[in-house]
């Protein structure tokens, strides 16, 4: 008589594997969630960089990056250096300039809301004097009111920074405030200016008022320079310095602030690294748990191995059907994890106006890298539990 072989179809695999898990299914559920934790953080981690550097790059796109920023550098004797008067003039007629605009920082004023502040709270507000095309040459915004024109630049009003007007308590145009003890009427608030920052602190007002009544020399301290979209901006750059300041265009610090925007992304990009890190330590102690707890399966499951040996399973049988159940918990917490840390990064996401950005990559590594820490946790019990023979595993039990 011939017998026939023994055989376990992928779909009993499975079936069998899942029969395990399901008749423990708290600590299936435990041992899952271990991975699900360290996939998560995974993917949350590659998503919200994702979703920062995307941000960052769509407002790159959308300011440009042609826009330069000239500052007065030190002279050889290291005292702080000083722009001519003309130099806002005289950058404008360059070719390949689109516009370019000036402010000069006032020192020694305080902005209030009312005379009754005392004037040494200045909330960390400067005052500047600026040109009317400031904002056009910067592609700023104004979140409520208007920005300063040749009219209104004449006359004691102000547009203050997104930081300076939450600092005053600024909410809406119409408001006044007191610079240097004068009374000045609010008629803007900007958008933060992500091409220079120190410009959401500021006071701005016009050139003419504050030269007739705060005392401004019209010196610039910075000159913005937007270049045309077709102009090579290297080119133009290496000419500011010269044309800025002839006498000494060796005092002349010249940037593009774009630059910062792209420092910055990269920067997080490079934290990515660390935090991956972390999130792979979590998936590793995810995988050791999972080979605990199916190394404590194998024990308490001695009598069912040596049972299922005796009417015919092979070793073979056995180590496939607890590596099942070692890829099934994988699969689990790697799904769930990958879900979880998707809606992590869409929740951060939104809560910061950015666009949702979840890499495919991110996602399906998860998943994979839960499989193979499954794989690796349950190799071991697979095979302890394979070894086992038939007549030691019924009498232990």
């Amino acid at each position: 008589m011939r017998l026939t072989p023994s055989r376990l179809l992928p779909a009993d695999v499975l079936r069998v594997g899942a029969a395990g898990l399901l008749s423990r299914r708290l600590r299936a559920a435990l041992s899952a969630l271990g991975i699900a934790i360290g996939i998560a953080s995974m993917v949350a981690v590659l998503g919200i960089s994702a979703s920062s550097k995307a941000d960052l790059l769509a407002q790159l796109d959308q300011l440009g990056t042609n826009l330069l920023r000239i500052a007065p550098g030190q002279t050889f004797l290291g005292d702080d250096a000083t722009l001519p008067r003309t130099a806002p003039a005289a950058i404008g007629r360059i070719d390949g300039v689109s516009g370019a605009a000036s402010i000069e920082v006032l020192s020694g004023l305080t902005v209030r809301r009312t005379p009754l502040i005392p004037e040494v709270e200045t909330s960390g507000i400067r005052v500047a004097a600026a040109d009317t095309t400031l904002a056009a040459t910067l592609g700023a915004t104004l979140h409520r009111g208007r920005f300063l024109d040749p009219a209104t630049a004449r006359l004691p009003t102000v547009v203050l920074g997104a930081s300076a007007a939450r600092r005053l308590g600024v909410t809406r145009p119409g408001t006044n405030v007191t610079i240097d003890g004068r009374p000045f009427t609010v008629i803007g608030i900007l958008d933060p200016v992500v091409l220079d920052e120190a410009l959401d602190a500021t006071a701005l007002v016009g050139a003419d008022v504050a030269a007739r009544e705060l005392g401004a020399e019209r010196t610039p301290s910075t000159v913005y320079v937007r270049t045309d979209a077709d102009a090579d901006v290297a080119a133009v750059r290496q000419l500011l310095a010269a044309t800025a300041s002839p006498e000494h265009p060796d005092e002349v610090d010249v940037a593009r602030p774009s630059d910062a925007i792209e420092a910055k992304a990269a920067a997080r990009t490079a934290f990515t690294s660390l935090f991956l890190g972390l999130g792979a330590v979590a998936l590793l102690v995810g995988g050791v748990g999972i080979a605990n707890v199916m190394v404590v399966s194998v024990l308490e499951r001695r009598s069912e191995i040596g049972l299922r040996r005796a009417i015919g399973a092979t070793r073979r049988h056995v180590a496939e059907q607890f590596l099942t159940e070692s890829l099934l918990l994988a699969t689990l917490g790697g799904v769930a994890g990958a879900a979880l840390g998707a809606g992590v990064t869409a929740a951060y996401a939104l809560s910061r106006d950015w666009s949702v950005m979840v890499p495919a990559y991110a996602i399906g590594g998860g998943v994979v890298s839960a499989l193979a820490i499954g794989a690796v946790a349950g190799l071991y019990p697979a095979t302890r539990a394979a070894r086992l023979a038939p007549t030691e595993a019924l009498r232990s039990a």
